[in-house]
């Protein structure tokens, strides 16, 4: 059991002021709700080496694809007093190389492969904060939760399947005493490099363009590359891509070769056939002329290019796109109608929306992640008046705090060093006649809130470095996971700027708290059935169905999409998902809400709980049990039964939140 956290211990390992980022502060009343210490030992559980080598091959293709990339950054940072880490999706180190006193020093407090450096684990520290924050993360010195881990500096850069989504974590740890800005740039480009690989690998069957605004950098880490089909469908796009085209991968999921280049894969072909100059030039829909590449196989072509689920499986282990609802809509069926799969808390969110669609009304979407807010807004740009226009997202807690106002707003040429050298156009402008997303609004930078405040005022953009104002002409759908209220009364989001974007607010409920899961996972198989041919329809086994009833799903419809995938690549011929084709992580996440989520099924440790039985009343027993074992201590209640803080206060309002640091 790990000792309780007092308010003492509570203040030392927040004795860091300034903090970089809200992040680090979250990262920290995280680690306190995992009931660490932090002037505990740090977790020195380490696999064995079988384990460790079963772990290894589990990500072979990650391991494969990013040593010769951590080789080379090697070089760059020799005799640095530092090193460089490479784990899994979970936070396990699988590789790690570097100076070797340093390595040394690192295994001192775990720092090596087989040791696992999630937030639970080793509290707030740069590998475990990425992947709980989904972006890159410097942790420097004082803010490490633990005091043993505080003479590091760790610069951390998730890396992303060519799915988006993360599987592992490269990391650069050195001193905290010889810190380098430039540090974390490195990583960000060797990670880049990494994916870029992956892409290629994954769709090398397929149709790719590669394409830039400047033909010296094609074949660099600059160019954007984008997989279709070969009648022109869309698969996957690389960062670069992302940013060029200024939508993320869930908004290009909407969209063809046709709508983002202004052509037909046919026409293409035959452009790249007859051209002697390996190098076309395509239109973007922002109107922006790019150099383009063209690459394809005929073999791939000549059945259709689509990589099937086994051969992913087998050749490349990389995992399949973790969409969090099904994301392309049968023709001429309104988005938001295919959404509308019978839960009665969707379908009241979805009569509100379209009240309010084409009437100039904000939206706010409110709801944990990934329970399908940015394709709830994709769903609304569809059936407005503004569908023939771009839909473009932003995700407010992903873009560097430095670069978020020149991605916004845009930038003239020269207005800060780095900058092109023709300026660059903004979001809001590449909006213009659209629709805007505003994705996890909440971890907008403070300073920039007014700015975005007074351009919905007055509708024109001022680009960094410009005298110039530009209309704009956006609708505006904002999304966030936080509390904004919360957030107002602790002066971290503006009020004005609050009441000018909650004009409609509706909330998406969890996975969990749906009554539509067999609908929405029948959806899901017919999509799975589709991408393989000649293969026997995908269903549940009813004992599997059951499981998936009682399951919590913490990580909402991403969670389920890839159970569904990585199920449907190890089906037999008969195509039913039975017990032994489910990953193990899914069983542990039944296992750690068994205290709660049994008793509110109705069985009890030494049989079943009459049916007349209250919920709220077993869920209470069983949090009061947890609470009487664990002395009282609510973050190691809360810990064994695998839920967060706040439900305990809200199951049981007689255990008052902020008396001391689980003071009973």
């Amino acid at each position: 059991m790990h000792d309780h956290v007092r308010p003492a211990a509570a203040a030392t390992a927040m004795r860091a002021t300034d903090w970089p980022a809200p992040a680090i502060q979250k990262a920290h009343e995280r680690s306190e709700t995992f009931g660490l210490c932090a002037s505990a030992r740090p977790d020195y559980e380490v696999l064995s080496k079988p384990g460790l080598e079963l772990k290894r091959e589990q990500n072979r293709v990650l391991c494969a694809h990013a040593m010769p990339v951590m080789e080379s950054l090697r070089e760059q940072i020799a005799n640095t007093q530092s090193m460089i880490v490479l784990t899994n999706a979970e936070g396990l180190i699988l590789h790690s190389i570097g100076d070797d006193d340093f390595l040394a020093r690192a295994e001192k407090v775990a720092l090596r492969p087989g040791a696992n450096w999630a937030e639970d684990r080793q509290g707030t520290n740069a590998i475990g904060t990425a992947l709980a924050e989904g972006c890159a993360m410097v942790v420097h010195g004082d803010q490490h939760y633990l005091a043993a881990n505080r003479f590091l500096t760790c610069s951390s850069v998730p890396i992303l399947d060519p799915y988006g989504d993360a599987i592992g974590v490269l990391d650069v740890t050195g001193d905290y005493r010889s810190y380098h800005q430039h540090t974390m740039a490195l990583a960000k480009m060797s990670v880049q490099m990494i994916e870029n690989h992956l892409f290629t690998t994954t769709f090398q069957e397929t149709l790719r363009v590669s394409f830039h605004s400047r033909p010296e950098f094609l074949g660099t880490l600059m160019e954007g590359i984008v997989a279709f089909t070969s009648d022109g469908r869309f698969l996957s796009a690389n960062r670069s891509a992302q940013f060029q085209l200024g939508m993320s991968l869930a908004g290009l999921r909407a969209h063809t070769l046709s709508s983002l280049f202004q052509t037909t894969s046919a026409q293409l072909i035959d452009r790249t056939r007859a051209s002697v100059d390996p190098h076309l030039m395509l239109n973007l829909p922002s109107g922006a002329v790019v150099c383009a590449r063209v690459q394809f196989r005929h073999a791939s072509l000549a059945d259709g290019g689509r990589p099937s689920v086994a051969q992913h499986a087998a050749q490349h282990a990389v995992r399949a796109p973790a969409r969090e609802e099904p994301a392309q809509t049968p023709a001429g069926l309104s988005r938001l109608s295919y959404l509308d799969t019978g839960d009665p808390q969707v379908a009241a969110v979805i009569a509100k929306v379209r009240r309010v669609i084409g009437k100039d009304i904000p939206i706010l979407i409110n709801g944990e992640t990934g329970t399908g807010k940015e394709l709830l807004a994709q769903a609304i740009h569809n059936d407005s008046p503004r569908h023939a226009g771009p839909f473009v997202a932003v995700n407010c807690a992903s873009i560097p705090e430095t670069l978020i106002e020149s991605e916004l707003f845009g930038y003239e040429e020269g207005a800060f060093t780095g900058a092109r050298r023709k300026g660059a156009l903004g979001k809001l402008l590449q909006a213009n006649g659209g629709t805007l997303f505003l994705d996890e609004i909440g971890d907008m930078p403070y300073a920039l809130q007014v700015r975005l405040l007074r351009v919905l005022q007055e509708r024109v953009v001022n680009p960094l470095g410009s005298t110039r104002s530009i209309a704009v002409d956006v609708a505006i759908i904002c999304a966030t996971h936080r509390d904004l209220r919360e957030m107002i009364a602790q002066n971290r989001f503006r009020e004005d700027l609050y009441y000018r974007l909650n004009g409609l607010v509706v909330r998406l409920p969890r996975l969990c708290e749906r009554t539509d899961l067999a609908v929405v996972i029948q959806k899901m198989l017919l999509r799975e059935s589709a991408a393989v041919a000649d293969r026997a329809p995908l269903h549940v086994a009813p004992d599997v169905m059951a499981l998936f009833e009682r399951c919590p799903w913490p990580g909402n419809f991403r969670q389920l999409g890839n159970l569904l995938r990585t199920a449907a690549a190890m089906v037999d011929a008969d195509g039913e998902i039975r017990r032994e084709h489910l990953p193990d992580d899914f069983f542990d996440d039944l296992r750690s809400s068994a205290q709660i989520c049994a008793l509110e099924r109705g069985a009890g440790a030494g049989g079943f709980v009459p049916e007349s039985a209250r919920l709220q009343d077993v869920t209470a027993s069983a949090i009061a049990a947890a609470l009487a074992r664990h002395g009282g201590n609510v973050s190691a209640a809360a810990r064994e039964l695998g839920v967060s803080r706040n439900t305990i206060y809200r199951k049981m309002p007689a255990v008052e939140p902020g008396r001391g640091a689980d003071d009973f």
